[in-house]
C-alpha cells in the first residue's frame, strides 16, 4: 500500500541522515520534533495576528499555516543548536581524546544516529500520518471522479490506506485537532453530496441573520451549478466562493454563527427540525397567507358586502402579496414590504410604497410581543406553522416557510 511506501522511503532516508550526521545532530533532530509539537499550537496562537500584518488575513489559511511555522522554526533552531554542539564535540574527540577515543566514539556516533533517525524517521511517519488524516476526513467526502486534480486523489489514496492499515488509530490518537474540525467536515460533505438541502439551510434559526447578507445571497444564486455537482475545484474557483473567502470579516461571522451550531445543525438538516431552537416557536421565515387573513377580516366583519369583501381581497393582494417576517435568534425581528398599516386599512386600499420594519420580539409565557420601529407594539401568537400578528387597526396572518 502507498502508506507503506512512504514509511520506508521515510524510515530509510532519515536512518541514513541520522547515520551521516551522528548521534548528537540526530538527538537535536528528535529534541526539536517533540518541542515543536508541544509548542506549535499555544505559539501559533501568538503568531497569527503577526501574519495578518504581513498581508496573510485569511482565517483558515492562518490558524493552520501559524503553528506550522512555528514547527519548523523550531525544529531548524534546534538543528543549528546541535550543530554547533557537533562541532565542539567533533573538535575534541579529534584533538584531545586520542585515536582509541575518537575511534570509539565514530562509531559509537554512526550507529546511535542511524537509531536516532530511525526514531526521528517514525515521530515524521505519525507527523505526516496526521497531516494525511485530518486532510483526507475533508477530501474523500468530497471526491467526485477522475476529473479530481491528482493532489487530491493522491490525499484520498493515502487516507484509504490509513484506514485500510489500521495506521489511522495511531493519526487520531495523537491528533490535536477539535472536534470541530470533523462536524464541519461531515456538514460541507453533507451539503456537497445534497445540493438541495441549501434551501433548508437558508432557513435554520441560527442562520437567519447571515442568509440576506449580498456575499451570501450571490452565493445561493449558484445553486443551479452546484445541482450538477461539480468538482469541487469548480466550487472553491468560482467568484462567488472567492469573493466569500477572501473576506476575513465575513469568514469570522460566518464561524462565529456555525461554531456554536454544530451539533445542532446537522440534526435539523436530516429531520427539518430543531432540538436547540425548536423551544422558540416564532423563529423562521414566515410568509403572509392571504387566505388565512380574508378569513379572519370575514370573521370579524360578517355583514359586509360582497362588492367591498372584493375590494379588501383586491386590497390585501395589493399591500401584501411580498410581505414576509423574519424572526431571529438574537430577538430581533424584521417585517419586510408592508404596506403603511392603519393608512391602508382605513382607505380601503394600500397606501403608495411599502417599508420594511425592524424591532425586536419577547417571549410573554408563550406569547409573544413584536416592538416594530414605526409600528408600535404588536401581538403575535403562534399555532404550530401559523402566526397571528393583531394590534391597533392590524390583522396579519403568516405562514412558516418550509
Amino acid at each position: 500500500m502507498t502508506i507503506w511506501l512512504v514509511a520506508l522511503l521515510l524510515l530509510a532516508a532519515l536512518a541514513g541522515v541520522g547515520h551521516q550526521q551522528g548521534a548528537v545532530r540526530t538527538a537535536s533532530g528528535v529534541a526539536g520534533i517533540l518541542f515543536g509539537v508541544l509548542l506549535a499550537g499555544p505559539i501559533g496562537r501568538l503568531v497569527r495576528p503577526v501574519l495578518a500584518l504581513v498581508g496573510i488575513k485569511n482565517p483558515t489559511l492562518s490558524w493552520v499555516l501559524a503553528p506550522f511555522l512555528v514547527f519548523v522554526l523550531i525544529v531548524i533552531a534546534f538543528q543549528v543548536a546541535g550543530l554547533m554542539v557537533h562541532r565542539k564535540v567533533d573538535v575534541y574527540f579529534k584533538y584531545k581524546a586520542g585515536d582509541l577515543r575518537l575511534a570509539l566514539w565514530e562509531r559509537l556516533n554512526e550507529r546511535l544516529g542511524l537509531c536516532l533517525g530511525l526514531l526521528m524517521g517514525a515521530l515524521y511517519l505519525i507527523l505526516i500520518s496526521f497531516v494525511i488524516y485530518d486532510a483526507s476526513y475533508w477530501t474523500t467526502q468530497l471526491a467526485t471522479d477522475d476529473s479530481d486534480p491528482k493532489s487530491l486523489r493522491l490525499v484520498n489514496r493515502l487516507g484509504q490506506d490509513l484506514q485500510g492499515t489500521g495506521f489511522a488509530k495511531v493519526a487520531r490518537a495523537v491528533d490535536p485537532m477539535p472536534e470541530a474540525w470533523y462536524q464541519t467536515a461531515d456538514l460541507v460533505g453533507l451539503m456537497y453530496s445534497n445540493p438541495l438541502l441549501e434551501a433548508r439551510l437558508a432557513r435554520y434559526p441560527g442562520f437567519l441573520g447571515l442568509a440576506d447578507r449580498p456575499e451570501i445571497q450571490d452565493l445561493a444564486s449558484e445553486t443551479e451549478m452546484r445541482l450538477k455537482h461539480p468538482p469541487i475545484k469548480d466550487i472553491y474557483d468560482s467568484p462567488r466562493t472567492q469573493a466569500i473567502l477572501s473576506n476575513p470579516d465575513l469568514l469570522r461571522t460566518l464561524w462565529s454563527t456555525l461554531q456554536p451550531d454544530l451539533t445542532d445543525l446537522p440534526k435539523y438538516l436530516a429531520t427539518g427540525k430543531s432540538p436547540k431552537y425548536s423551544a422558540e416557536a416564532i423563529l423562521g421565515r414566515w410568509n403572509f397567507d392571504l387566505n388565512a387573513a380574508v378569513g379572519i377580516y370575514l370573521r370579524a366583519h360578517p355583514n359586509t358586502a360582497s362588492s367591498d369583501m372584493q375590494k379588501k381581497k383586491r386590497w390585501f393582494v395589493m399591500a401584501f402579496s411580498k410581505t414576509t417576517l423574519v424572526a431571529r435568534t438574537d430577538h430581533q425581528v424584521t417585517l419586510k414590504n408592508a404596506p403603511q398599516l392603519k393608512a391602508g386599512a382605513d382607505a380601503g386600499a394600500p397606501a403608495p410604497g411599502t417599508q420594511t420594519l425592524e424591532g425586536q420580539w419577547k417571549n410573554l409565557d408563550g406569547k409573544y410581543q413584536l416592538s416594530l420601529s414605526g409600528g408600535g407594539d404588536l401581538a403575535a401568537a403562534v399555532d404550530g406553522d401559523r402566526m397571528t400578528i393583531t394590534g391597533e387597526g392590524v390583522s396579519m396572518v403568516f405562514e412558516r416557510e418550509d
